[in-house]
């Protein structure tokens, strides 16, 4: 499986994530810089973070225009897995990739520290090596991870079991409904504020990130076969 790492000016956690997809995931994987304009060549796209454009305007505010944007609006449309983490997930936020809006944390200070999530849906092609109710430990690093949606919005999220990831224990920023990762209502955009790939191996605390990118690479395979066979 080929997957494209975009890096937009600011993107700061874009290594870490060609390393768990190349190192420890044993995936092929290429940075991709945002002017680009086609990702038909890969089978995955992941939108790491960082400050893309400085985080000024509103975080993701200004990288939603980007060149690239419309080649990921097209591959979320075809189907194709897309992963945004910490601004990524904000950037499809802003994008209209995934319903909702970040705030500041409440307590208005970065968070940067190993949380618990409760996987609440284990039947998408991010989450199906968990189990559900699941614990794991994946670490945040952030400061508008304030996930917010109108009530309209929460329930639709709530009856189409679009919540991923819940904050387990405590809720380190105020996010509505302790809500850590959403996706779209095809199931193949997951926006998570944690950090799966800082979570790829135990010498980092924790493993439980690794699973997530297993499972993309396993079910795209498996749609692959049911495609050919």
């Amino acid at each position: 499986m080929k997957f494209a790492c975009i890096v937009f000016p600011g993107s700061n956690c874009d290594i870490d994530m060609f390393h768990a997809i190349k190192d420890e995931l044993g995936e092929e994987v290429e940075y991709v810089w945002h002017d680009a304009d086609n990702l038909d060549t890969f089978d995955g796209i992941l939108l790491p973070g960082g400050f893309s454009y400085g985080d000024y305007l509103r975080s993701g505010a200004i990288a939603r225009f980007s060149n690239v944007m419309t080649a990921i609006k097209e591959a979320a449309e075809a189907g194709k897995p897309i992963l945004g983490v910490c601004n990524g997930f904000q950037i499809l936020l802003e994008a209209g990739l995934l319903p909702g809006a970040m705030r500041r944390n409440e307590n208005l200070k970065f968070k940067c520290e190993q949380v618990e999530l409760r996987v609440e849906n284990n039947t998408t092609m991010f989450t199906a090596g968990y189990k559900v109710d699941q614990v794991i430990t994946i670490p945040i690093a952030h400061g508008d991870g304030n996930y917010y949606c109108d009530e309209q919005t929460l329930t639709r999220l709530q009856e189409n079991n679009q919540i991923v990831f819940k904050y387990h224990g405590s809720n380190p920023n105020g996010s509505l409904d302790d809500i850590a990762g959403i996706v779209n209502e095809q199931g193949n955009v997951l926006g998570m504020m944690p950090h799966p790939e800082r979570a790829v191996d135990e010498l980092l605390g924790s493993a439980d990130g690794l699973k997530l990118f297993q499972s993309i690479v396993k079910q795209w395979r498996l749609s692959a076969h049911v495609i050919t066979s």
